[in-house]
């Protein structure tokens, strides 16, 4: 993590004013811890793997890359996204309206299970990286597109956690719990 950032200081990819928020600090960083809570709505209770990640040295990353590329997903994304319960009603009274809710209209809702934790890594990625071209982004603030991959893939392959005092890196999909996971798996669903 420090290599890439120190190397993107060097090469002024990024304003050193936002490496230095997203530079690991050795004084706070901790290694993730992997838990687990109940989906009491669920049958047979399952358990949602968590992990703790408010301190890991990818942490900065992943919420720079979250507050830059979550709001482009939001934007492009919004005529097919719910926001809430209120949201949908609005829609659905427009829908209505403008005349398309016939008597043949199905509507249905559907769970997607663990998909956070079951994204392919490099797919997600790639998938990532054309949805940013084909909404014409060659850069973000300035930052190559290239460049954003590198802090994307960094923030999804540098998960290492602990459980029962054992190091595990996350080969598959990404950690709930960090900033970044959510707007990747959503631009790939």
């Amino acid at each position: 993590v420090i290599l890439l950032l120190n190397d993107l200081r060097s090469k002024k990819y990024i304003p050193s004013w936002q490496l230095d928020k997203m530079m690991p600090k050795r004084e706070t960083v901790q290694l993730a811890y992997l838990y687990f809570i109940p989906k009491p709505r669920k049958a047979g209770t399952p358990l949602r793997p968590i992990v703790s990640s408010m301190n890991m040295p990818t942490t900065g990353i992943s919420k720079f890359l979250d507050k830059l590329i979550r709001p482009i997903f939001d934007k492009h994304a919004r005529s097919t996204t719910f926001i809430d319960g209120v949201d949908l009603i609005h829609r659905l009274e427009a829908y209505t309206t403008n005349g398309h809710l016939i008597p043949k209209t199905y509507l249905c809702t559907f769970d997607i299970t663990d998909l956070y934790t079951m994204l392919p890594q490099e797919e997600s990625l790639d998938i990532l990286i054309e949805f940013l071209f084909q909404h014409g982004y060659q850069k973000l603030q300035n930052i190559p597109i290239d460049i954003i991959r590198k802090l994307a893939l960094i923030v999804i392959k540098e998960n290492v956690f602990v459980y029962e005092n054992k190091f595990y890196r996350q080969v598959i999909g990404g950690a709930m719990g960090t900033a970044f996971t959510l707007t990747p798996a959503n631009i790939f669903m």
